[in-house]
């Protein structure tokens, strides 16, 4: 553990993980500018930031002391951090998020990072395994998740949940096309951003979706070949059976029969949540299941500690 709360300067990449990421004992520093472009929104709404995440001026950021640089997208590496960095600050302990597996090629992309002094961090296994990292040392921290305590399985719904932002605009790698061959023939509701362009729910705050995914039969992951998202991990943890592709770290996660379904074969998907909206007694098995495999795997307290962790060794 580190001796002291470290100051961390970091991007508003992906909020969901960025109020995961707060619950670590260190302050967290987004830079802000006007208009909110890409990376620059700062504590946006949505979301319950605590105290020890805090906005500063973009143009403020090269006159203030941190201890550590957290890069979260490619851009904040080849070019954000030379616009408001000083050179000093270049030099600091640096630490790349990679939330995403390599798009170009699954296993012949070579990583944006290529310096020895750099830690990347993969949020799976798969992903670290599908980059070629070359001489960037890399490590692993799987997701931590909360939910509210109050909030419990039901499943009273007799349809599932599929949570993606944008599936209209973001193709085959997100699986807008399995999503819409599935609900042809399964009761499906689409949350997200944008998801009224497909005739979904629309967007809910992040605060309330634990308690509004709860009521429904099971959670559907139509995606293809994207990191494990956050949304299959806080459904496990509500107790959500998970039916989804086995690819990329789904397979490792989803237990079959267990805590829910995987399989590449969507027939086979179809089949088992028909069987699902049928039957809630097998629906509510697999939903202990689902709940104590995240509660173990995905806890929030393992989370803070392996980052904890990876910020004292970086920081020294």
């Amino acid at each position: 553990m580190a001796k002291r709360p470290l100051r961390v300067l970091t991007w508003h990449i992906h909020g969901s993980y960025l109020s995961y990421l707060a619950h670590v004992p260190h302050t967290f520093y987004l830079p802000t500018k006007p208009g909110k472009p890409e990376g620059y929104g700062g504590r946006l709404a949505g979301f319950d930031w605590p105290d020890n995440v805090r906005d500063i001026p973009a143009d403020d950021v090269h006159r203030t002391a941190f201890d550590c640089i957290l890069f979260q997208s490619h851009k904040n590496y080849t070019t954000d951090q030379y616009e408001i960095l000083s050179d000093q600050q270049r030099r600091l302990p640096r630490i790349f998020l990679e939330h995403d597996p390599p798009r170009d090629t699954p296993t012949d992309t070579r990583h944006v990072v290529d310096d020895p002094a750099v830690l990347l961090v993969h949020v799976t296994h798969f992903n670290q395994l599908m980059w070629d990292s070359g001489r960037t040392p890399s490590r692993v921290i799987e997701h931590g998740v909360t939910i509210p305590a109050d909030v419990h399985y039901s499943g009273e719904i007799e349809k599932g949940i599929t949570i993606v932002n944008g599936l209209a605009r973001r193709g085959r790698r997100l699986g807008r096309d399995v999503f819409d061959c599935a609900r042809h023939t399964v009761p499906l509701d689409l949350v997200g951003m944008c998801a009224a362009e497909l005739g979904g729910v629309g967007e809910i705050p992040h605060r309330d979706l634990p308690a509004v995914a709860a009521r429904y039969r099971f959670f559907f992951n139509p995606i293809r070949y994207t990191s494990l998202g956050l949304a299959v991990c806080e459904a496990m943890m509500v107790g959500l059976p998970i039916i989804g592709l086995a690819t990329t770290e789904m397979a490792t996660v989803v237990q079959n029969g267990v805590n829910g379904f995987v399989d590449t074969n969507l027939g086979t998907l179809v089949r088992h949540m028909q069987r699902l909206i049928e039957d809630p007694v097998e629906a509510r098995a697999l939903s202990v299941h689902a709940a104590r495999y995240a509660r173990e795997r995905f806890g929030i307290e393992r989370f803070v500690h392996d980052w904890d962790r990876i910020f004292s060794a970086v920081c020294g």
